[in-house]
């Protein structure tokens, strides 16, 4: 018995088949090869087709299938995680009315401060648990505003992974977690927050249906089973954003486990059993996987927009040279790479500096001293410290985050980020052979009640353990306190 799980990435889609009895991942792949394009049509925007995120999703079943071929029919779930915040637009046929607002576009940012303003910050922080800021429904009132005939013809709004289980199924749906990432949720209520759509004239019925994380979303549709080569009636059965599912994948689903991860965006999240937030929404709670009516399950995230597309702007930049080069090459400069100082924020406005564009910056570039070396340990140390500049912000909420799991991959393939990120944290770093497509794969089987959530993660192994080393780790804080008072000079 097998399950399918995809990831829906900006850059890329990566499909992964799990066989269900052994917990292991049989085969996976990916697609395009190389990074899907993101529109920028105007300076701090970013769009992609979402018709391009379908197109990837049946050349990646493709090339998965092709890889292990297996009979439909021993098929039993899919399970769907998603980039997170997106905004997608359809009419009653289910026709996409304009290219997808994706995750890191800045346009709404004002229209969020406003609602915060009016709504009043005790009210959205309390029932929101974050400022409207530049999620989902933000995104939706920009659109009201700015592109009044399009917003006449929606039918139906939906995030990335909810456009994907409608091209599956025929079925427009979402989830609370899906909700509670647009701030459509109210938290106190359990139930779509009513003043905040009001404040933006948006009618309840352009959402979509509630179904629930784990359980049948939908069926394959005879179309949609043609063009996947799958079985028609093959359910849906699990979906979540991609960084609920991150952590969902690496098993972080009670209180006090973490989980992170640094490819084009980089999050630490961690899972909490309060309704609480950061009083400055720096960071962000949303429902996660895992709650219900029994028990409360809540994530707490950091984003820090610019990480692995930082490093692969560099990458881009330096010319023919490959990632494992560019993190031998970033080891031989010394820590705090003679004193360069890169601030990674070039990729949209970020959450933890209160949604400000500062743009990316390099500090105290010294011709004489400084080469690629430096420069490219500089870029790695910079997204090391932006992260930590968040979970910094977690502390103060009462999370203690003294361990977290991520996968081996993406910007965690660098031994020397590994150990930045462990020194300048102060945290134990596990990082297991797991990925987004392999989680939803895992919540897949959950849905279709073929196992149970003790059961879901054999077949998952811990393949290293990086501790923070007291003879480095004074160095590294001293670094990273250097380059808290340049950000902080910034923000002024």
């Amino acid at each position: 018995m097998y399950f399918i799980g995809y990831d829906i990435g900006s850059s890329s889609v990566k499909a992964a088949l799990l066989n269900a009895d052994t917990g292991i991942r049989v085969a996976s792949a990916t697609s395009p090869e190389k990074e899907m394009a993101i529109e920028v049509p105007h300076p701090d925007w970013a769009e992609q087709q979402p018709e391009n995120w379908w197109k990837e999703v049946v050349n990646a079943t493709a090339m998965l299938l092709s890889k292990y071929p297996v009979d439909p029919a021993q098929i039993k779930g899919i399970g769907i995680a998603y980039q997170m915040h997106g905004l997608v637009c359809v009419d009653k046929d289910q026709q996409v009315l304009r290219p997808a607002i994706i995750w890191c576009d800045s346009r709404a940012v004002e229209i969020g401060n406003k609602a915060f303003r009016e709504l009043g910050e005790d009210y959205c922080l309390s029932n929101l648990l974050n400022s409207p800021g530049n999620f989902t429904a933000s995104k939706l009132r920009w659109i009201k505003e700015n592109e009044p005939a399009v917003y006449e013809r929606i039918h139906k709004v939906m995030l990335p992974g909810d456009y994907i289980a409608m091209k599956l199924t025929g079925e427009a749906c979402t989830t609370v977690s899906g909700l509670s990432e647009g701030t459509f949720w109210n938290f106190s209520k359990k139930e779509v927050d009513k003043a905040l759509l009001a404040n933006y004239g948006i009618d309840e019925s352009l959402l979509s249906a509630i179904v629930p994380t784990f359980g049948v979303q939908g069926y394959l549709t005879p179309a949609a089973a043609a063009l996947l080569k799958l079985a028609p009636g093959t359910p849906v059965t699990y979906r979540a954003g991609d960084q609920p599912n991150n952590a969902f994948s690496l098993n972080v689903l009670n209180p006090g486990e973490a989980a992170t991860t640094a490819g084009t965006s980089g999050v630490v999240y961690a899972v909490h059993d309060k309704n609480d937030f950061d009083p400055q929404s720096r960071v962000n709670t949303f429902v996660h996987v895992n709650n219900d009516a029994g028990q409360t399950r809540n994530g707490v995230l950091m984003c820090l927009n610019g990480t692995g597309i930082a490093n692969s702007w560099l990458k881009n930049m330096v010319g023919d040279i490959t990632y494992p080069e560019m993190n031998d090459l970033a080891a031989t400069a010394p820590i705090g790479a003679g004193g360069l100082q890169v601030y990674p924020f070039g990729n949209g406005a970020e959450r933890i500096l209160e949604n400000k564009t500062l743009g990316a910056q390099v500090k105290n570039l010294d011709f004489n001293r400084h080469n690629r070396a430096s420069m490219m340990r500089a870029v790695q140390e910079g997204i090391v410290f932006g992260l930590n500049y968040g979970v910094e912000i977690m502390t103060r909420m009462n999370l203690k985050i003294q361990r977290v799991r991520a996968g081996n991959a993406n910007m965690f393939l660098s031994p020397l980020f590994r150990q930045a990120f462990a020194n300048t944290a102060n945290v134990v770093i596990e990082l297991y052979n797991t990925d987004g497509a392999q989680g939803a794969a895992r919540g897949a089987a959950i849905g279709a009640g073929y196992v149970k959530e003790t059961e879901a993660f054999k077949g998952m192994e811990c393949l290293s353990v990086i501790e923070p080393e007291t003879s480095i780790h004074q160095q590294y804080q001293e670094v990273y306190e250097n380059w808290v008072t340049g950000l902080r000079n910034q923000l002024r």
